[in-house]
């Protein structure tokens, strides 16, 4: 699959997304903010060698190996300054600054680990199948990076049935957070046992 459609994927996912909506800038042409934040996170993805995309193409997963010192900002102010003029706007941006501070302080503060930073499927294929089958494939190939990195793996979602999922294949739950409006966040880790591959 080429890039042009794995952004398209993700841009249509995306719209799905509740931390997306709340990124994403109302008013206007909002597919095209979608857009260039797809075109953003994929871009991000592929120079990181974080990009993984499920044999069906419906699924799209970003996964960083990153830690607490790699986090450089300045590095990335020109890219963040251009998601705040065409995605987020500023009073959204300084909301998601808030945010981030409290999601990044769950996660280690010493050594290397993994980060799911997005994973989604297309909502065409949800409720078949096919859409079972592809977050199994895709749970498999994160947690066998994980695996052979003996590396813990971590991830946050707003959708208590995606906590359902993560748990049912083998991620902990290991922290509950009720935003400032009201909405819960579920903080969610998968940590790797040496010579015991995951299920």
């Amino acid at each position: 699959m080429n890039k042009a459609q794995i952004i398209e994927n993700v841009a249509t996912t995306l719209k799905d997304t509740p931390s997306a909506q709340e990124i994403v800038k109302k008013g206007g042409n909002r597919d095209k903010r979608f857009h260039y934040l797809a075109t953003h996170m994929v871009e991000k993805a592929i120079a990181k060698d974080a990009l993984i995309v499920s044999e069906n193409g419906a699924g799209t997963a970003i996964l960083f190996k990153t830690n607490a010192k790699e986090e450089n900002f300045w590095k990335d102010l020109p890219k963040e300054l251009a998601l705040v003029r065409h995605v987020t706007g500023i009073k959204n941006a300084l909301k998601i600054l808030k945010k981030q501070k409290y999601i990044k302080a769950q996660r280690p503060l010493e050594g290397d680990y993994l980060y799911c930073w997005f994973w989604g499927i297309l909502p065409d294929t949800r409720g078949f199948g096919d859409e079972t089958q592809t977050a199994k494939e895709m749970k498999d190939k994160m947690m066998d990076v994980a695996d052979k990195l003996q590396l813990p793996l971590y991830a946050e979602t707003r959708k208590r049935k995606v906590v359902i999922v993560y748990r049912r294949y083998g991620f902990d739950m290991f922290h509950e957070w009720v935003q400032p409006d009201g909405e819960k966040m579920w903080f969610l880790r998968y940590i790797p046992v040496k010579g015991v591959p995951h299920k």
